[in-house]
């Protein structure tokens, strides 16, 4: 036996493949679940009882307990993986999460509000299972000998399928098969729920345009004015080529351009915004605060990180056209991420309490036009999220 095959024998001796999807699970958990709570921020209904100024919905600590089972009788007990399996059940757990109102600044109620029921992957932290001895295994009807890694839904067992995906966050320049650019440079930007892929090309007059969401090819240059690079000295010395020759016309053109004003303004007209002033320079900020490389930050204070980003990829694409670097392979496994279990609920997550949170909107509103002021318990529906996570 090789010296690799030893190591790989040993290695899976004490760590099953299941362990890294048990442990984004755990991850999903005890961090993404929070952070995604916090991604929303407070909630505002549009329509308000008239004799209020502002009222606020803010979403806090939330908490998820272990399986449990709630018979017709009223009664809670704890549930074990196999009477879910025997009796058709769901292994799984309620979520909790602390929900207050503020009217006009002033915290008037406070409720822990169940939200869901959250399926518990076997033997995580959260499953009843773990770190139990294999005789205590054994005594609740499960084989010492099983990994774990699954869920129970229903009473059948089910896997959630990893799926390999594009990384994120980084630049891939490579050779484009269709287009009239001879290369392309690419970004898949994510945070949070924003997902967002940009794109950088070179046209036949040499200069370098930029796209993303409804931005359709801007200027290079011009961007990076807008993002506060306004002198021409500055991008030069961003993009730091050994060989600035092909940026000459690219800064030519828009050499005119002194200001981040006059930048945010003709972006805006060639996005065809065409309101007055004050609020088409204000619109065009929130598109580049929101939708340029949000992985970068989302405040007005990172649109000079977002700038040195941009000159960086100018930087990548002039040479690997000139071959100075290779080109970017996509299918290349170090360009490519698996999404677990941990990854796939944290998605499922983030669309689903978007709905929760339009429905409960929905209702709150529907009870201030009949003249009444609801309690959040009332307006909020647990099921919504339980059916939507199982189906």
């Amino acid at each position: 036996m090789s010296k690799g095959n030893i190591i790989i024998k040993k290695y899976f001796e004490e760590n099953m493949l299941v362990h890294s999807d048990i442990e984004s699970f755990n991850n999903f958990i005890e961090n993404e679940l929070q952070a995604i709570i916090e991604e929303n921020g407070d909630i505002e209904p549009t329509i308000i009882p008239h004799n209020i100024d502002e009222y606020k919905i803010r979403f806090d600590k939330i908490t998820v307990k272990k399986p449990e089972i709630t018979e017709a009788d009223g009664s809670t007990r704890v549930l074990y993986p196999n009477e879910a399996r025997l009796r058709k059940i769901s292994y799984s757990a309620p979520v909790f999460m602390e929900v207050s109102a503020h009217i006009d600044g002033i915290q008037r109620e406070s409720h822990k509000i169940q939200i869901a029921n959250m399926p518990i992957m076997l033997k995580s932290k959260f499953c009843h299972l773990h770190g139990l001895n294999n005789e205590d295994l054994i005594k609740h009807g499960e084989d010492p000998s099983d990994p774990g890694g699954y869920f129970i839904i229903n009473g059948t067992e089910k896997v959630l399928i990893n799926i390999e995906d594009l990384a994120s966050n980084q630049v891939l320049v490579e050779k484009a098969s269709t287009g009239t650019s001879e290369y392309t440079g690419k970004l898949f930007s994510e945070a949070g729920s924003y997902k967002i892929p940009h794109l950088l090309e070179k046209l036949k007059d040499g200069i370098f345009y930029f796209t993303f969401t409804r931005v359709k090819r801007i200027p290079v240059v011009l961007l990076l004015k807008a993002l506060g690079l306004t002198k021409d000295e500055d991008i030069m010395k961003a993009i730091a080529l050994e060989d600035p020759t092909d940026l000459y016309v690219n800064i030519y053109e828009f050499t005119s351009i002194k200001t981040e004003e006059d930048a945010l303004d003709l972006i805006a007209k060639k996005i065809g915004i065409n309101q007055p002033k004050e609020i088409r320079l204000e619109r065009v900020e929130e598109i580049l605060n929101k939708y340029l490389m949000p992985h970068v930050g989302l405040e007005k204070e990172d649109q000079i990180s977002k700038a040195f980003n941009i000159s960086k990829m100018i930087k990548k694409f002039v040479m690997v056209e000139k071959g100075i670097l290779p080109e970017d392979d996509k299918d290349h496994f170090q360009n490519k991420r698996l999404k677990m279990s941990g990854d796939l609920l944290g998605d499922l997550f983030r669309v689903n309490l978007k709905v929760l949170i339009g429905d409960m909107l929905y209702n709150f509103q529907r009870i201030v036009k009949r003249g009444k002021f609801p309690s959040i318990k009332v307006i909020i529906r647990d099921k919504l999220l339980t059916s939507r996570i199982y189906s």
